[in-house]
């Protein structure tokens, strides 16, 4: 067991605590996945979204990977990826991102992508091309889908849904009441429908909670509810990490306690698999999503005494 610092629970938004310390990314599986990546001229959300495990995933070889370029057509308050208008489609992508992934011969791959809202379709069509491209040249590796809400147009899910990965992520970000100053373009209900379309189409669901914001601890209890009744099987929970000085601020760090009871709270409401601490991100364990009941299992095997649905 890892012992964590003696610090105080309330930390103020100018003092970073001891446990959102990262190594620095090094070793020979870091330099083979970046030398990877930039002869495949890919982008990739660890770099684009300043993701604090870079150095752990890209040390195992793992990345996740990031279509439809790297200029997003949204705005939102947290995020590190610019925001303009982006290049034209790249209809080479979604082979390129297969063939990285069979190079780095990982056994479990993430993709996610900017907001395209300026294309009718969103994007949908390099998502289902890229899915079936990782699928067809990698048949033994599982895949994740971090996908934006495509402003909720049924057609352009449905893509997804057809193209049949693993799991299919879709992040809620914050509570409700903070969405509209946290995601801008984004609404709360919108998610949950279409997390709600995911697994009414048989997927298996996935959506990622930042704390830190200023969110209250009823709000968080009420967000995992309304994420299980929607239908998602898999939240991941971490602390907000400003950016930039362009970006929202740091309301507060929260403590690694709370987190953990957050992590009871959602099982104890029925999710298959909550991954919940500082530094935990949408992809991070992500090889672990995949199975049902793994994460329940195991937190019921370190509380055996709680009851679980």
């Amino acid at each position: 067991m890892i012992e964590l610092p003696v610090v105080a629970k309330e930390q103020t938004k100018r003092t970073k605590p001891d446990w959102l310390r990262v190594k620095l990314p090094i070793g020979e599986s870091y330099k083979y996945v970046r030398n990877l990546v930039d002869t495949h001229k890919l982008h990739t959300i660890c770099e684009s979204g300043n993701c604090p495990n870079m150095g752990e995933c890209w040390g195992a070889g793992t990345a996740t990977f990031m279509i439809l370029g790297n200029v997003c057509t949204r705005s939102c308050g947290f995020c590190a990826v610019a925001t303009g208008r982006p290049e034209p489609l790249d209809w080479d992508e979604p082979q390129r991102v297969a063939e990285a992934i069979h190079l780095m011969k990982v056994k479990h791959a993430v993709i996610t992508s900017v907001d395209r809202d300026e294309i009718k379709d969103g994007g949908s069509v390099i998502w289902f091309n890229t899915i079936k491209s990782v699928k067809i040249l990698n048949p033994e590796t599982t895949l994740e889908t971090l996908i934006p809400d495509f402003k909720g147009q049924k057609e352009n899910i449905q893509r997804i849904i057809d193209a049949a990965p693993e799991v299919v992520s879709h992040n809620i970000e914050t509570v409700e009441r903070l969405t509209r100053q946290v995601r801008i373009q984004a609404k709360y209900w919108r998610s949950m429908e279409v997390i709600k379309y995911l697994k009414e189409g048989g997927m298996r669901t996935k959506s990622g909670i930042m704390l830190g914001l200023g969110e209250k601890k009823e709000e968080v209890k009420q967000t995992l509810e309304d994420l299980k009744n929607a239908g998602c099987d898999v939240v991941t929970i971490g602390q907000y990490l400003q950016p930039t000085k362009r970006h929202l601020p740091v309301q507060r760090f929260v403590h690694p306690d709370e987190f953990a009871e957050y992590r009871d709270i959602g099982y104890n409401l029925g999710l298959d698999y909550v991954e919940s601490g500082p530094l935990v991100r949408s992809s991070y364990h992500s090889e672990r999503h995949v199975i049902p009941g793994y994460g329940k299992a195991a937190w019921q095997n370190e509380k055996p005494n709680q009851e679980i649905n």
